[in-house]
């Protein structure tokens, strides 16, 4: 009981016990000591890591429960605020979350191609076009969301979109647009 007490008084408060005639009685050897602390400390470290990532997962459950379609949903309501930062901010969002077929057309069926259409006519400024025409881009790269913006009258709001001289990427997207619609055949 002695050595048990004293092997716990080590684990606890990190330091020698201080009474070590009591040790040199006892069944136990320093290498069997030294094994079941190391033992004691594995598995102590696991129940730690266990807890943290625990408490991580129980953390992120109750801070970012804004991910996937949600996420979406808020990029496309960032479209109606009259403010051109966040409109660029939902058209940035938008634009990375078309990252396949599946996920472009979510962002049209929850009518995040016809913001953008809306955000592109309405813009006032070059940056908003641009982030709008980068998101249109993204989404045009399925066949499915291109059928849907053409059905949206994209092709006219693209092409009254003005060109400028400072932001040479505003054509480049507009060209790469009309291009995929003339691809399609859409542009009749």
């Amino acid at each position: 009981m002695r050595a048990f007490a004293a092997h716990l008084n080590t684990l606890l408060f990190r330091r020698r016990p201080c009474n070590a005639q009591s040790r040199n009685f006892s069944s136990f050897n320093g290498k069997d000591e030294a094994s079941l602390e190391q033992e004691a400390e594995r598995k102590i470290g696991w129940l730690l890591k266990l807890f943290f990532a625990g408490t991580a997962t129980f953390v992120a459950y109750q801070f970012f429960p804004y991910m996937g379609d949600n996420l979406m949903h808020q990029s496309v309501s960032l479209l109606h605020v009259k403010d051109p930062l966040f409109k660029r901010m939902g058209a940035s969002r938008l634009a990375r979350f078309a990252i396949d077929d599946q996920r472009r057309m979510k962002i049209v069926e929850i009518g995040g191609a016809q913001e953008l259409l809306n955000m592109l006519g309405s813009a006032k400024d070059e940056r908003t076009q641009k982030e709008a025409l980068k998101a249109l881009s993204a989404l045009s790269k399925s066949d499915e969301a291109v059928k849907a913006l053409h059905n949206a009258g994209a092709i006219s709001v693209i092409k009254s979109t003005p060109d400028t001289f400072e932001d040479a990427e505003i054509g480049a997207y507009k060209l790469n647009l009309l291009k995929r619609f003339q691809d399609l055949r859409y542009d009749i």
